[in-house]
């Protein structure tokens, strides 16, 4: 009886911790506070976001504590964009998509000069890899730097399953991170950046990826893509 006792009193213990260290989704953590990182969902509201070259966000919803797109897709009237701008910085978001679904995230995205959101900020791509009915090029994968620069090495997780992505942008150099694997990097406005362009569907988008600073943007393509634990940190010069 003792040691049952024992045994049973210590398991209560290490559930007890258990609870007291694991981290509520989108909630920072003191180490993570002091290292300069700052919400940009907090599970409750939207305070952070607007329509991209709009107001208010229209379309998308929180539902369990997740941010999650309209589920229709309308190209480039249901995209939302951060009302801060960032030059430098380190993103994390976690993400899942449901079958058949096409979403993105933007960074460095300028509002007033273009109507779709695509045609300003460079996009991480996010997509049902397995399940897309059609035919998609390398550069539209999971973890891609759309229609410029195909991940490698990347494994995205089964629709239905939470993904991490991490983007680091400083200065040109450029990172795309995918489930915990650096799957794409490049040089902004480099020889190789410039070329890539002029041979995309870019070419006649003469203000994709020239903005030094910008907004960070989700996109509501289509099909449902959820979002959480969006997370930002400025890199200082």
């Amino acid at each position: 009886m003792k040691t049952f006792s024992g045994l049973l009193a210590l398991g209560i213990i290490l559930l007890i911790t258990s609870c007291q260290t694991e981290q509520k989704t989108n909630t920072l953590t003191k180490k993570e506070i002091k290292e300069g990182w700052e919400l940009l969902f907090d599970g409750k509201s939207l305070d952070n976001w607007k329509t991209f070259n709009g107001g208010p966000v229209a379309g998308w919803k929180i539902v369990n504590d997740e941010l999650q797109n309209s589920g229709v897709g309308s190209d480039h009237g249901g995209d939302i964009v951060t009302k801060k701008e960032y030059t430098n910085f380190e993103l994390y978001v976690e993400w899942k998509i449901s079958p058949k679904s096409n979403s993105g995230i933007f960074y460095h995205v300028q509002e007033g000069l273009t109507n779709s959101i695509y045609e300003s900020g460079p996009e991480y791509q996010l997509i049902d890899d397995k399940g897309w009915p059609n035919k998609i090029h390398n550069d539209q994968y999971t973890g891609a730097n759309y229609a410029m620069n195909a991940p490698e090495n990347a494994e995205v997780k089964p629709v239905g399953e939470w993904n991490t992505t991490r983007i680091i942008v400083n200065g040109p150099h450029v990172e795309h991170w995918l489930n915990g694997t650096k799957v794409v990097t490049y040089e902004l406005w480099s020889d190789d950046w410039n070329a890539r362009k002029a041979n995309s569907k870019w070419a006649d988008a003469p203000e994709y990826g020239m903005g030094k600073s910008g907004h960070i943007g989700l996109q509501d393509h289509g099909g449902l893509t959820m979002f959480r634990n969006m997370k930002i940190r400025e890199i200082k010069e």
